[in-house]
């Protein structure tokens, strides 16, 4: 525990905040099959959810058990866990393991359930990042958007969102807009603002990014459960081959695909998440389940030297690492991207802008009408993002301003013209462009008018800043 308490103050020290993983709803215990470890000798229906016939176990985890939260030792338990994280070792937040589960009073999932109540009053918990993987596997167990005011949740809609829209999915542009400005239908009604949602494409369950634009299906054989482990409805595509090709053209469209990801990633409102790897194409050869592989298919092959570039799978690696940094460095110097309050969709009052602080272009640059927003075949628009109204203060009161971007996306599978919108704003610069083997032009890009049209790759985007 000292090792770990010197590793917490080493990452505060760089700046960097330490959110632990916690799993709260089972042990390793397993069911009426597994050893008797702990919780099993001491008392075990107090400590776990049993059937009728109280010899087996109720899993909603996949685990073989699931803790029982209605008892006051588990709470106690688990509430004397978290206290002992955050003053003892100095964690700054947790992030909760299928927390669906610690919502399950009795069969149903609940958001009044004691466990909330409990992290609601502490006054250690309570000031703490709780972020929570908002499902389990019982019934009712899909929670996204069902939290309370105090919680963050990995946005699971968010990902499956993301992901149909660059692979071709109809009616995927509506629910995207949605995606990308926060998800306001999630997390608006109860108080909640975009930090509520932490948004991701790939985590430590499934596929890796590179994974998610390579196989169609997973490879679970080497699991030994003869591929029947591991999700099955992966909402990936493989580029038109299956696996590891030499083919060059369906290595530039994955490599583009993936800058793709990252960029929407970064240009969304909310909490962006990146797995780890995603960052340099970690891949795991297609395998979704790799939890219980301890070796090269679930390491990290870090690049360690600057020579890691000497051939094409060294080239992806080190050109996505780069725009990864880049789009890194965007997000952090606009704040037009991490707006701390929902978009209004009207000019902001006491900005002096009479440009809305969000407007929605098609191609052509027309605005968007209920219609477009219908069209089964719709997979492109223009974002336009006034930085000159954006409506929440600084940190002492400041009023905050920044640039404004036009964001467009072109998810069709063919090239598309995208007209710069006349009215909001006259000139223009690109600084993104995914179709680029770099994804951001070296120092400045080209400068674009109002009016002028531009040519978007199939399935790439473009970003366009215009100064305050």
């Amino acid at each position: 525990m000292l090792e770990f308490k010197s590793a917490v103050k080493a990452l505060h020290e760089a700046g960097i905040e330490v959110i632990l993983d916690v799993v709260y709803n089972h042990t390793a215990e397993g069911n009426h099959l597994g050893p008797t470890l702990s919780f099993k000798g001491i008392d075990n229906p107090s400590y776990y959810r049993l059937t009728e016939d109280r010899r087996y176990y109720m899993d909603t985890t996949g685990t073989g058990n699931s803790l029982l939260m209605r008892s006051p030792h588990v709470l106690q338990m688990i509430m004397d866990s978290l206290r002992y994280w955050v003053t003892e070792m100095h964690v700054d937040g947790f992030r909760f393991d299928l927390a669906a589960t610690l919502a399950r009073q009795f069969h149903e999932v609940d958001r009044l359930s004691s466990f909330f109540d409990l992290v609601q009053q502490d006054p250690v918990v309570s000031q703490v990042k709780l972020i929570a993987e908002p499902w389990d596997v019982g019934e009712g167990g899909y929670q996204v958007g069902n939290f309370p005011p105090l919680w963050t949740e990995w946005n699971g809609k968010y990902r499956d969102t993301v992901r149909d829209l660059w692979r071709g999915e109809p009616r995927a542009l509506a629910e995207f807009a949605s995606r990308l400005t926060g998800s306001s239908d999630l997390y608006q009604n109860d108080g909640r603002r975009p930090l509520a949602s932490i948004n991701f494409v790939t985590c430590h369950d499934g596929f890796t990014l590179h994974d998610l634009v390579s196989y169609n299906d997973k490879h679970n054989e080497a699991n030994g459960e003869d591929n029947r482990d591991g999700e099955s409805h992966n909402r990936s595509w493989n580029c038109g081959v299956e696996g590891e090709t030499d083919d060059p053209d369906v290595l530039r469209l994955r490599a583009r695909q993936m800058r793709n990801f990252i960029a929407t990633l970064m240009l969304s409102q909310g909490v962006p998440m990146i797995s780890h790897g995603d960052e340099v194409a970690r891949t795991q050869r297609g395998n979704n389940n790799a939890y219980c592989q301890d070796n090269e298919l679930a390491w990290i092959d870090w690049p360690e030297t600057d020579g890691d570039g000497e051939d094409a799978r060294g080239d992806v690696r080190r050109q996505l690492l780069e725009f990864t940094r880049a789009m890194v460095w965007l997000r952090r110097d606009h704040p037009v991207f991490r707006r701390r309050r929902f978009f209004h969709g009207r000019p902001v009052e006491g900005t002096h802008d009479d440009l809305s602080d969000i407007a929605w272009f098609t191609p052509e640059g027309g605005e968007m009408t209920q219609r477009d927003w219908d069209s089964a075949r719709a997979s492109a628009l223009t974002v336009f993002l006034n930085g000159n109204a954006i409506s929440e203060p600084g940190q002492r009161g400041e009023r905050i301003t920044d640039d404004s971007f036009l964001l467009m996306f072109n998810a069709s599978p063919k090239p598309l013209d995208f007209v710069v919108p006349v009215d909001h704003g006259r000139q223009w610069q690109v600084v993104v462009d995914t179709a680029r083997a770099d994804g951001v032009p070296p120092g400045a890009g080209p400068k674009v008018q109002a009016g002028a049209r531009l040519t978007l790759a199939d399935r790439s985007l473009t970003v366009l800043q215009r100064p305050v």
